[in-house]
């Protein structure tokens, strides 16, 4: 049976792009571990779903059909195939040009696609997402000591230096 325009039309309205069910999962997630975010932050390129501003981290909850993601959950539509592709096609140049930008100003930016987020995945895809922020605000906060070369090197304030070869 064949939707009609209307209809189609009608269905394709009713989509938003805002609090998805697939990013209201991770946002329950997030904020159960005790991570606190911004979200659709207005003053970053590409309005990011979820902002971890001390993570320096910007996480965008994908869609599979909507971005092209390469997965089961992909399918080409049956109609106005060229509107769709080419549709798709400036979706993901748009989210790579976002990312660039993202990078460029300093930030991490993490992609979670809904197909990540099925029930047989999602503990693996979350937890993952954890440890990936621990790691981040890790290596973004390391204390980096300047190198210190061997003839620079200090001796032990409790122990006096002893010449052995005397």
């Amino acid at each position: 049976m064949a939707i009609s325009t209307v209809n189609r039309h009608k269905i394709m309205a009713a989509i938003h792009s805002k609090g998805t069910k697939p990013e209201l999962i991770v946002r329950h997630y997030l904020f159960a571990e005790g991570f606190r975010y911004r979200l659709n932050s207005a003053r970053l390129p590409g309005h990011p779903d979820i902002v971890l501003r001390k993570y320096r981290t910007c996480i965008f909850v994908n869609g599979c059909f909507w971005h092209g993601h390469d997965c089961k959950e992909f399918r080409t539509p049956k109609h106005n195939i060229d509107f769709w592709l080419s549709k798709i096609k400036r979706n993901k140049q748009r989210d790579l040009i976002v990312q660039q930008q993202l990078a460029k100003m300093g930030w991490h930016c993490i992609t979670i696609w809904e197909c990540e987020l099925t029930k047989e995945n999602r503990e693996k895809t979350l937890t993952s997402l954890a440890f990936t922020l621990n790691h981040i605000f890790l290596a973004d906060h390391k204390i980096h000591y300047p190198p210190v070369e061997e003839d620079e090197r200090m001796d032990m304030a409790a122990e006096p230096t002893i010449d052995i070869m005397k």
